[in-house]
């Protein structure tokens, strides 16, 4: 990928919109980059018909990089299990479980699950741990223990207040690093944003 500001899309995560990740963008754009946010409904779409829309939205436009927070990293990676032809570049996952969420797990057990989780519930339960091996992906996570998720799920380990560290590795990652910030602070964190920028470079982060 060469020739001018390497293009970035952006996915946010379960019950955010697109605007939510408007401050990273314009971070990236800081950086060199040329960044996109695609919009999808995390609750009444799922994710398949989010897959669907991404994989629209990059045969459109070429070759790019992406860039998801929590659910919108597992929808990243699904697309790229099941389109490994798309022109990705490289990956980064903010806070997504790949190995699925213990706060998703435990809040399943309530009925009210189903209307919080709508039908991303599956995703978020299970993870998605796998995508093509040619596709560098690397994963920020955070450990600032502030989130809505600590109600709910027991913690063993570092957490940032949704999604488990432990939640964010995967044997196939080519990266992982771990920032001050919660989840939702992920998308706020001048540490991630460097780490990110780091690593749709270089394909590994800063150190």
């Amino acid at each position: 990928m060469s020739g001018g500001p390497q293009r970035v899309v952006l996915l946010h995560g379960i019950w955010m919109v697109g605007l939510t990740m408007r401050r990273f963008a314009r971070h990236l754009e800081a950086e060199g980059f040329a960044p996109e946010i695609f919009g999808y409904p995390s609750i009444t779409g799922g994710p398949q018909a989010a897959v669907d829309g991404l994989l629209a939205q990059l045969r459109r436009g070429g070759p790019a990089h992406l860039v998801g927070h929590s659910l919108g990293g597992l929808v990243a990676l699904q697309a790229l299990a099941q389109a490994p032809e798309v022109p990705v570049g490289r990956v980064v996952c903010l806070g997504s479980p790949v190995c699925g969420s213990g706060a998703a797990a435990a809040l399943s057990r309530w009925p009210i699950s189903r209307l919080y989780f709508g039908r991303s519930a599956d995703i978020l339960l299970t993870g998605c741990a796998q995508w093509p091996p040619q596709v560098a992906v690397g994963m920020v996570a955070g450990r600032v223990p502030r989130g809505l998720g600590a109600l709910f799920a027991r913690f063993d380990g570092p957490h940032d207040g949704t999604v488990a560290v432990a939640e964010t590795h995967a044997p196939g990652l080519a990266d992982h690093v771990v920032v001050e910030a919660s989840h939702s602070g992920l998308l706020f964190s001048s540490q991630a944003v460097v780490q990110t920028a780091a690593f749709l470079r270089a394909g590994r982060f800063a150190r």
